[in-house]
């Protein structure tokens, strides 16, 4: 399971709603205003035989009345605490106060499972510390999913099925993340996208799914009739973009070169159109009598 890949996408899909949820108290101020914007996850090198170290997904803050720093908030999701480093995260930190010239910096890791993990980082001497840090901690599992239940965070309500709850409530928690999906998301593209997102973490199994759509008859039709619809819508458009490809490579065999907007024609056209113009390849002596 590619669980840093769900949660990029998810960070970088809705950034203002993931800053809000996994770093509460920091983002206190973050409006519409604010400019939140993902930089390079790969690191400057001093020298070009190193390695990169990639981050998980920084962000970068911006205010726009000039009044604070630049404030990035670096997140890392971490699906097994034993493989958390703490060493690594405060490098990280390092390298991107340097790389911004700020030491406004806010470490936050977001943990699936609950476990024992350093909290803090401390590096001195006899007499001195040299070096405190410590970082923002999200442990999904221990949070209870009725505090979010009802939520407007679209980040919260998709992550109901990582909380705490009695498994009795398994079902109840992926029911509220699909609402909260169908209500706060209204993309269609997205919702597919973060339908197999609740699915992934919540891991119903077939007498938990038939509980689903007993209990809550109306959401799962309307998922699985949508799901199907857009499966479907998936398949023409794949078969149309496969048309245009062919017709365009039989108008280049005969007539040359096509313009620009000849191509953007042919790729905007509908299944029906890439038919009959197919047909006239054949007969016709220009491009004009294939296109008009």
């Amino acid at each position: 399971m590619d669980h840093d890949q769900n949660f990029k996408n998810l960070i970088l899909d809705y950034p203002r709603e993931a800053l809000a949820f996994f770093a509460e108290e920091e983002a206190e101020g973050i409006d519409n205003s604010v400019r939140v914007v993902p930089v390079r996850q790969e690191q400057l090198k001093e020298r070009l035989g190193e390695r990169f170290r990639e981050l998980d997904v920084p962000l970068l803050v911006e205010w726009p009345d000039g009044s604070r720093e630049a404030l990035l908030f670096v997140l890392e999701e971490e699906s097994e605490v034993r493989r958390f480093s703490i060493h690594r995260l405060a490098h990280y930190c390092l390298d991107l106060a340097e790389l911004f010239g700020t030491d406004r910096v806010v470490p936050v890791v977001i943990f699936l499972r609950a476990g024992s993990y350093p909290r803090e980082l401390i590096l001195g001497g006899r007499r001195h510390t040299y070096l405190s840090f410590r970082y923002l901690v999200c442990t999904l599992a221990e949070i209870p999913f009725e505090r979010y239940r009802e939520s407007d965070n679209i980040v919260a309500r998709l992550n109901l099925p990582n909380m705490r709850y009695p498994r009795e409530r398994k079902v109840e928690a992926y029911a509220q993340a699909v609402r909260g999906l169908t209500r706060l998301e209204p993309a269609l593209e997205r919702q597919l996208k973060y339908l197999d997102f609740i699915d992934i973490y919540a891991g119903l199994d077939d007498n938990e799914l038939e509980q689903y759509r007993y209990g809550y008859p109306e959401e799962a039709e309307k998922m699985t009739t949508f799901a199907e619809r857009f499966r479907q819508q998936g398949m023409q458009q794949g078969m149309q973009q496969g048309e245009a490809l062919v017709l365009v490579r039989q108008l280049k065999i005969k007539f040359g070169e096509l313009p620009e907007e000849r191509r953007l024609q042919i790729e905007s056209a509908d299944t029906q159109t890439l038919l009959e113009w197919s047909e006239r390849v054949l007969t016709a002596k220009s491009l004009e009598e294939v296109l008009h």
